[in-house]
């Protein structure tokens, strides 16, 4: 029995900390159950009794001079049924804004919203008085209670505290949630919750001391299928739901008369492909956006002939038309497109289909590029080869066998070779060069080179071609790395507070890590990405998705309660025969308020892992658009347009300053380098390489950034911990 006791005391003092930090709440729902037992409204249907005009809100009662409605009617519901979804739902709404925010921000967001969203449906139904909609008259008259709106309204403002991509997530199902109950059921409840969310989600950031961000929304590859997956999940419920429980919203009353087999068809089509988007499969996005562009196109030619057409008129002499219906779809294709063009560089993955097809017929290029890697092995940058947006220009024998390939992509007519070749010795490597280059000059393409060694500037300047430094990789021999001496002070500090604050290193594949780790990991990646003025970049930096790949190794900064830190991801460096002699840095992310010096651990603690694994090197790459020079050489156009946009860039992704942050590991340094024809192609190459850094970014972005503008943007540092690693 002591025992017992012992144990409820900490149990009896957990509730009563809860308690005091949701008083607001408490109070709300108190009030909500004290006026229910003394009004007998716990039992008795309030709307039914007189006491319901006296305490209910709505234009009537405003009209009529009764301005105490909206505070006396929050704590009322209308039936007996509602009391537990209202005090239910008010109790765990409010409580958990009241616990984001504290109890003052609550207050405020909560009766704001609540105002707001009574008000404000009042004023808009004021508005439409005097002309002849149904909808807005039969509103005009209609009375309700409850407390509803003011915590939809806190939720949304307390979804502010949250970080990417759970604030996105949760900011969706709340303005997805009203709109579509404003336009299918349309009460008087849904015009007052579908204002006090937009309000909650304006005040929120407010509440917290930042300013309301207005602009296009930075979501990270993975984001943009959820989204896209979740709005056709959404549009295949809704046209279910309308079959079979045909609403009398604002666009009227609709028809009943539609097919089953139609609406299950039209179901079973979107629900395949949120299933393929969810994957990002390329062909789906294709199908998805032509079918969706032909709704559109469709629907508003039907629309248009569905208005004009004479009234319809139901038994009860109700007016009854196709027009919602067609109105919503309209809208909910729009709403399809507009995220499919919107996140389109999110959708490169090859459906399963076609890796089936292709499998089924031989070896894919990629899967061929892989194998000839493997056998011959290749530079620090070969991976990145690898990566499914690349093509492959394979070297055959004249046997048709491959035995070398040269990795590419192809940007507005420019095709971008990404590395060395990979072929087993330099002749070969030279060869597969020369092939390369008449295969796309036979297309009609500029070639050049990106972020090659000196082998291939060698290969270029025998063939008159230009050759500049880009970058300058930052390189570890694992053989003689030892943390001693003051230069590695900074290091050996990160370590030591590491192990005194609990943190530890965890090395592993990120495919194989439990289900909470990568969820985090992408968290702390969408927090990165929002934070950005410019989208995910790409070519020769990678996220998630390639961390994801069996063959990427992941290490991360573990606390004791499972919180991840930071992550970091390493690329294999393949000897000729299979065998790993090196990793190269891609991801570099922190999580911005934990382990401060949680970039210095994981680099140390995977080059001591490596070391003890066998590997002979550590590439800490270069750093893109950013390369040291001496000041003494001469200065192509090219090399000035490349500094140009870095210094443009650098504020956003802090490239500068994550060379300068790599300098305390004290790596050796070899130059990487851009190959091109002649100053002639300079501008097409200048776009070219922009976008493929920047695939889903738009002129406007590019403008924003200050792209074209001189000067010597600075980083304060703190996007260094926060930026990535595998640069080019």
């Amino acid at each position: 029995m002591a025992q017992r006791n012992t144990r409820a005391v900490p149990s009896r003092r957990s509730l009563r900390g809860a308690a005091r930090r949701v008083p607001f709440t408490l109070v709300v729902v108190g009030s909500m159950l004290l006026l229910g037992l003394l009004t007998r409204s716990l039992w008795q249907p309030l709307q039914d009794r007189p006491l319901f005009e006296t305490v209910a809100y709505g234009l009537p009662a405003l009209q009529s001079g009764r301005v105490w409605t909206p505070v006396t009617g929050a704590f009322f519901a209308l039936v007996p049924a509602q009391y537990l979804p209202v005090a239910g739902g008010g109790l765990v709404l409010l409580g958990w804004s009241e616990w984001r925010l504290g109890t003052r921000r609550a207050v405020a967001a909560a009766v704001g919203a609540h105002l707001v969203g009574v008000l404000g449906a009042s004023v808009v139904l004021l508005a439409f008085s005097p002309v002849d909609w149904d909808w807005a008259q039969r509103l005009a008259s209609t009375l309700d209670v409850g407390f509803s709106a003011g915590a939809l309204g806190a939720v949304a403002a307390a979804s502010a505290t949250l970080t990417p991509p759970w604030r996105g997530r949760l900011r969706l199902v709340l303005l997805l949630y009203g709109a579509i109950a404003l336009l299918y059921i349309g009460l008087l409840w849904d015009v007052e919750h579908f204002l006090a969310i937009t309000f909650g989600l304006a005040v929120g950031p407010v509440l917290l001391g930042r300013r309301p961000r207005v602009g296009p929304v930075r979501l990270t590859r993975h984001e943009w299928r959820v989204v896209a997956a979740t709005i056709f999940v959404v549009s295949a419920a809704i046209n279910a739901v309308l079959y079979f429980t045909p609403s009398d919203g604002p666009l009227g009353a609709t028809t009943d008369d539609s097919d089953a087999t139609t609406v299950l068809v039209n179901a079973a089509i979107s629900l395949a492909l949120a299933w393929g988007l969810g994957r990002g499969a390329r062909r789906t996005w294709q199908v998805a956006g032509a079918l969706t562009t032909v709704s559109v196109l469709a629907g508003l030619l039907v629309l248009g002939l569905e208005v004009a057409a004479p009234d319809r008129l139901d038994p009860n002499g109700r007016v009854v038309s196709s027009v919602p219906e067609l109105a919503v779809t309209v809208l909910l294709s729009v709403v399809e497109l507009t995220v499919l063009v919107a996140g389109r560089s999110a959708f490169q993955a090859r459906s399963a289909r076609h890796r089936r097809a292709v499998l089924a017929a031989g070896a894919s290029d990629r899967d061929t590029a892989v194998r000839l890697l493997e056998q011959h092995g290749g530079t620090t940058t070969s991976w990145m080869g690898t990566w499914p947006d690349n093509h492959w220009h394979l070297l055959r024998d004249d046997s048709g066998q491959p035995h070398g390939y040269v990795a590419f992509q192809v940007h507005r007519g420019t095709a971008i070779a990404l590395g060395d070749p990979v072929a087993a010795d330099v002749p070969a490597r030279a060869r597969a060069l020369e092939g390369f280059v008449d295969e796309q000059e036979t297309h009609g393409h500029k070639v050049c080179f990106f972020s090659v060694s000196d082998e291939v500037a060698q290969w270029g300047r025998a063939r008159g071609l230009r050759v500049v430094p880009v970058a300058e990789e930052a390189v570890i021999d694992l053989a003689t790395l030892e943390f001693r001496g003051k230069a590695w002070q900074d290091v050996r500090t990160a370590l030591n507070r590491a192990a005194k604050e609990g943190i530890t290193y965890r090395e592993g594949r990120l495919a194989e890590m439990p289900r909470g780790i990568l969820t985090q990991v992408r968290a702390i990646s969408e927090l990165w990405v929002s934070d950005k003025g410019l989208p995910e970049m790409g070519f020769t930096l990678g996220g998630v998705d390639e961390a994801l790949d069996p063959a990427t190794v992941v290490g991360l900064a573990v606390d004791r309660d499972h919180t991840v830190h930071g992550v970091i991801s390493w690329l294999p460096v393949h000897a000729p025969g299979g065998t790993v002699r090196g990793w190269t840095l891609d991801v570099m992310r922190r999580l911005p308020d934990g382990f401060r010096p949680v970039t210095e651990f994981l680099i140390a603690s995977a080059c001591l892992s490596f070391k003890q694994a066998g590997a002979s090197v550590v590439s800490l790459s270069g750093a893109p658009l950013a390369h040291s020079g001496d000041g003494t050489s001469e200065r192509a156009a090219l090399e000035r347009l490349l500094d140009q946009l870095g210094e443009a860039l650098e504020p956003l992704y802090g490239f500068r300053a994550l060379d300068s942050f790599k300098r305390k590991f004290q790596p050796r340094h070899e130059p990487l380098h851009l190959v091109f024809p002649d100053e002639a192609a300079l501008p097409r190459i200048g776009l070219a390489l922009t976008s493929a850094y920047l695939p889903g970014a738009t002129l406007r972005d590019l403008a924003r950034a200050g792209l074209g503008r001189t000067g010597g943007a600075r980083s304060d540092g703190a996007n260094r911990d926060g930026g990535r690693g595998g640069a080019r």
